[in-house]
C-alpha cells in the first residue's frame, strides 16, 4: 500500500488547527488598577405630567393687523358679543361654518365676528382664498408659532370662543359652530 505524503501530513494539520481553536489558558497580567466600569446610568429628569397649559384670559386682550390692512382691536368691541373664531383654510369644518357666521356678523346689530386663520399663509394666498370664500367679517392670519398669548393654544379647528359685552369669555365652543348654537349661549342665564 502506497501512502502519500499529503495524507500522512492531513492528521498533523488537523491537530494544529484544532489546537488554534481552544481559547488561551494563560491568566491575564495583574494589574493594580481596578478593572474599568461602564458608567452608571443616569436618571432622566424628571418629566411633569401636568405640564402648565397656557389658558385662555378671563378678559383676552387681541390686537393685531387684520387682512385688509385695518388694525383690529377686541377692547374697542366691547358692548357687544364677539365671537372670535380660530380657523384655516385647510380646515373643511371650518370652512363649511364660515357662511353662517359671515350672516351672523351682518345680521346681528349686537354680534360681532373676528375669524383667527390660525395657520402659515402668506397674505396674498389668503386674498385669494377670500376671493373665493368672502365673508362680511375681518380676517386675522395668525402664526401658529406665536399665537395671541390672552388665547389658548387651539388644540383642534375650528375653535370658537364667544366674548360678552363686558370682555370676558363667556364659553368656548371646540369644533363647528353654528349660529343657533352661537345665539343660544348668548340667551341662556350668567
Amino acid at each position: 500500500m502506497i501512502r502519500s505524503p499529503l495524507l500522512k501530513a492531513l492528521p498533523l494539520a488537523l491537530l494544529l488547527a484544532l489546537a488554534a481553536c481552544k481559547p488561551a489558558q494563560e491568566p491575564a497580567p495583574a494589574s493594580s488598577a481596578p478593572p474599568a466600569q461602564a458608567p452608571a446610568p443616569v436618571a432622566p429628569a424628571a418629566v411633569d405630567e401636568n405640564p402648565a397649559e397656557r389658558t385662555t384670559a378671563e378678559v383676552p386682550t387681541l390686537k393685531m393687523k387684520a387682512i385688509d390692512g385695518s388694525e383690529y382691536d377686541l377692547a374697542a368691541h366691547r358692548g357687544k358679543w364677539v365671537v372670535v373664531n380660530f380657523w384655516a383654510t385647510w380646515c373643511a369644518p371650518c370652512r363649511k361654518e364660515m357662511p353662517e357666521l359671515s350672516a351672523l356678523h351682518a345680521m346681528r346689530s349686537n354680534i360681532e365676528v373676528v375669524g383667527l386663520a390660525y395657520e402659515d399663509i402668506e397674505t396674498p394666498a389668503m386674498q385669494a382664498f377670500l376671493a373665493k370664500h368672502p365673508v362680511t367679517y375681518p380676517i386675522v392670519v395668525v402664526d401658529p408659532f406665536d399665537p395671541p398669548a390672552d388665547f389658548a393654544i387651539p388644540r383642534g379647528l375650528p375653535l370658537t370662543h364667544l366674548i360678552d359685552p363686558k370682555g370676558k369669555v363667556a364659553h368656548t365652543f371646540l369644533g363647528p359652530v353654528t349660529a343657533a348654537e352661537i345665539e343660544q349661549q348668548i340667551a341662556a342665564p350668567r
